[in-house]
């Protein structure tokens, strides 16, 4: 699944602050003209409303109703001094009584309608009409919110320009974590980050990387190890093959001498399949096969074949196997077998003579299993118990028969567990070893601790 570019962090940021920057001086600004607006439409209505009782009460008085030419003269007195004003009085018909008009014409105008009892010249009532022209507030909003618009946009920029620098300073440490992990190579994986000085969001990351180092070096370590290991076990078999041929082709032999270093070549030619075999077994469990389940009924009826197999062993060996407990549940049997034979042969390797083997199988928590096998013999020491299960490790060369055992078994045994869902354990303490294997009984049953098999 693709999954789309997220760009620079540092840019985001930026792009996010001036946003935000923006977004808030907008809505300060959108504030501070809706304000202004409504304190100026509250002013007008207030002085049109002022202005209009005003022109009643001229209109009203017992002088100024008797003498046209007295109210004609009170209302131009009124009016002088305010240009933004108007008033119109209209007879029922609609003629004119009085008309006074502003000294600007307008657009943006706001009127007052109002009757006005009979005059001695009018007998019947009158309309008037009074007109406040409020362009020049107008005016004045459209500046506001021009200064406004270019302060809001100033102050983004500046904000944005400020905010950039803070980013900037901000992923500074996360720049120098860049730097250090640029200093990193194969050889120098033993280096951990500084994590020093820096922010407190940054100390886990910090923590696990420094961890997966140690894993990573560890694991580099385990490699080169496993590949001198490689050419180790891979070398002599190799040179005896050589050699045996070398000798063979010095002079004429006879047809059962050449039968015979054939059939040395042949043992030692499995030797060298059964290596590769079991490399190529781990190299697919590394990569994640799982296990090919089937309905077992009986692990204790499986345990009893193994021990048949190793009848010739173990007689030789003068031992004897017990199975001791029994389980059902969903198994890839010929891994299982696998893994159980591995485990039966490693102690009839090592079991002291006359001595029982015994396998144990039994609940190692709900849904897992437990299949762990017995033996008397020498203590393995404990430094070397978590190391059982690497590949080509031998806790003991002098007595690893190296010329059969080729030190992959328990590393089967350990993967084999790891695609039942478990893990290996082991554990060797006053002359009895015990080395297992937990399993889940079947497919997402749980997970068994990792101290099940202690």
């Amino acid at each position: 699944m693709s999954r789309s570019r997220v760009g620079s962090l540092g840019r985001r940021l930026s792009i996010w602050l001036a946003l935000q920057s923006l977004t808030g001086l907008s809505v300060v600004c959108v504030a501070v003209y809706a304000v202004t607006h409504m304190n100026f439409e509250a002013r007008q209505s207030e002085s049109l409303a002022q202005k209009q009782a005003q022109v009643r009460h001229l209109l009203t008085e017992p002088a100024s109703r008797d003498d046209p030419a007295v109210l004609t003269h009170k209302l131009d007195d009124f009016f002088i001094g305010h240009q933004e004003l108007s008033l119109l009085l209209q007879r029922p018909d609609g003629s004119v009584y009085y008309q006074r008009t502003g000294g600007v014409a307008s657009s943006n105008l706001r009127q007052a309608h109002f009757e006005v009892a009979a005059l001695a010249t009018a007998p019947l009532p009158l309309t008037a009409i009074l007109t406040l022209d409020t362009d020049e507030d107008h005016q004045l909003l459209r500046r506001l919110a021009f200064t406004l618009l270019a302060a809001a946009l100033a102050g983004a920029a500046l904000g944005s320009a400020g905010g950039f620098v803070l980013v900037r300073l901000g992923l500074r440490p996360v720049r120098e974590l860049v730097e250090q992990t640029r200093r990193l190579a194969a050889d120098t994986l033993h280096r951990r980050l500084d994590g020093s000085g820096q922010a407190e969001e940054l100390e886990p990351l910090i923590a696990q990387f420094n961890d997966l180092l140690g894993r990573l070096s560890l694991a580099y370590e385990q490699l080169e190890g496993f590949n001198a290991d490689v050419a180790h076990e891979l070398c002599t078999p190799l040179a005896t093959l050589i050699g045996s041929t070398e000798l063979a082709l010095r002079k004429a032999r006879g047809a059962d001498e050449l039968r015979e270093v054939l059939g040395s070549n042949l043992e030692e030619l499995q030797r060298l399949a059964g290596i590769v075999q079991d490399m190529l077994f781990l190299s697919q469990s590394d990569r994640g096969s799982s296990a090919r389940r089937v309905a077992t009924a009986s692990l204790a009826a499986l345990a009893q074949r193994v021990a048949e197999y190793h009848d010739a062993a173990l007689d030789e060996a003068g031992l004897q196997v017990e199975v001791v407990g029994d389980a059902a549940g969903e198994f890839d049997l010929p891994l299982l077998q696998r893994a159980l034979s591995n485990l039966v042969a490693n102690a009839t390797r090592y079991a002291d003579r006359g001595t029982s083997i015994r396998i144990d199988i039994s609940e190692a928590a709900p849904g897992a299993l437990r299949v762990v096998v017995v033996n008397q013999g020498t203590t393995i020491e404990p430094g070397h118990l978590p190391r059982l299960f690497d590949r080509f490790f031998r806790g003991d060369r002098a007595r690893s028969g190296a010329h059969q055992n080729h030190g992959l078994g328990l590393a089967i045994v350990a993967a084999i567990a790891r695609m039942h869902g478990g893990q290996p354990f082991a554990r060797s303490a006053d002359g009895v070893t015990s080395i297992g294997l937990t399993l889940l009984r079947a497919p997402g049953a749980g997970s068994p601790s990792p101290n099940s098999g202690a």
